[in-house]
């Protein structure tokens, strides 16, 4: 089977962590600005582990200043994920690296990145929306003038409003009040939960912010009660299993505990995060779940179908993406 042209849907990507290394290379040479400590020989992102590579994804955005970088990253990211059959992408957006968390500056990087969505889906036949995401260790301060980013642009492209960073850092419930203020503009809701630490960091994700989905959420696999609830209440996962096993959340593909989540009634869906740091793509994802779990077609299918029901879209793009993922007769 050829994985990379099965059409595939992804929701949990971050923007500015999908930019190639050559793309950023390219930027700081444009702007002579040295990022060469960044860069591995062979060319890749070089981190050392969960808190370097954050620090190392903070300074490959120091070249991303203004709009115009952001058309080109848009465009650069979807045409990579559409050759590897992604039909549907959600990506995060922060307006940390977008304007500073300044709304009007935010609405032209936003501008900016939905035109390059509009041009991709008319080039390449990939659909974007973004997910305003708020940065955890960036501080409770700013991820409340994200959601007022979020709330004041919410509609068309930009769809949701999630919760990222250092996972471990404040509570959930720090985060209420942008949460609430994002789900009054009537964004839909995920955040970044149980990819570390124990599963009670979900639990009061769930209770403390009311989110759809879960970025990660792996850990839930320890609390049957968790798990069950989960399934009850039909909060999809956004798994990303080469990310769990680069960063070290889980020892190896092998023991990824996605198979015992779907099984125990987990709405699933797998998705790359950040995948040049994690040296993937969407097809290397698919042969991983193959050669690991000796997943198939019909599999593959589930999964994409279950990540079509958990869009963050309107219906009629819904039934767009579930039309395109039917099997050729």
């Amino acid at each position: 089977m050829t994985y990379s042209t099965l059409p595939k849907v992804e929701l949990h990507t971050h923007l500015e962590g999908m930019a190639p290394p050559d793309f950023i290379r390219q930027l700081a040479a444009e702007k002579k600005v040295d990022l060469s400590g960044i860069f591995a020989d062979d060319g890749s992102y070089l981190f050392r582990d969960f808190a370097h590579f954050l620090s190392i994804y903070d300074e490959a955005c120091t070249v991303l200043t203004g709009p115009e970088e952001f058309y080109r990253l848009t465009r650069a990211v979807l045409t990579q994920s559409a050759a590897h059959g992604v039909i549907y992408t959600e990506t995060f957006l922060s307006p940390d690296f977008c304007g500073g968390g300044d709304v009007a500056a935010w609405r032209d990087y936003l501008a900016a990145i939905a035109q390059a969505a509009t041009d991709a889906e008319r080039d390449d036949g990939i659909v974007l929306r973004g997910i305003a995401t708020a940065v955890r260790h960036h501080g409770q301060d700013s991820c409340r003038q994200t959601a007022r980013c979020a709330a004041e642009t919410a509609g068309g492209f930009l769809t949701g409003f999630g919760l990222a960073g250092a996972e471990l850092e404040g509570r959930p419930a720090d985060f209420k009040y942008s949460f609430d203020m994002a789900r009054e503009a009537q964004l839909q809701l995920t955040a970044h939960a149980g990819e570390w630490g124990d599963p009670g960091r979900i639990t009061e994700t769930l209770d403390a912010l009311g989110v759809e989905r879960l970025g990660h959420g792996i850990r839930a696999v320890e609390d049957a009660a968790l798990l069950q609830r989960i399934a009850d209440e039909n909060i999809t996962l956004e798994v990303c299993p080469g990310s769990n096993v680069v960063l070290q959340a889980v020892s190896g593909w092998d023991a990824h505990p996605i198979v015992k989540l779907r099984d125990a009634g987990a709405p699933i869906t797998v998705s790359t995060d950040d995948p040049p740091f994690f040296h993937t793509t969407m097809t290397a994802e698919y042969e991983g779940l193959s050669k690991t779990f000796g997943w198939e077609e019909a599999d593959f299918h589930a999964l994409n179908v279950t990540g079509a029901k958990a869009a963050f879209c309107d219906d009629a793009t819904r039934t767009a993406i579930l039309k395109r993922l039917e099997p050729a007769t």
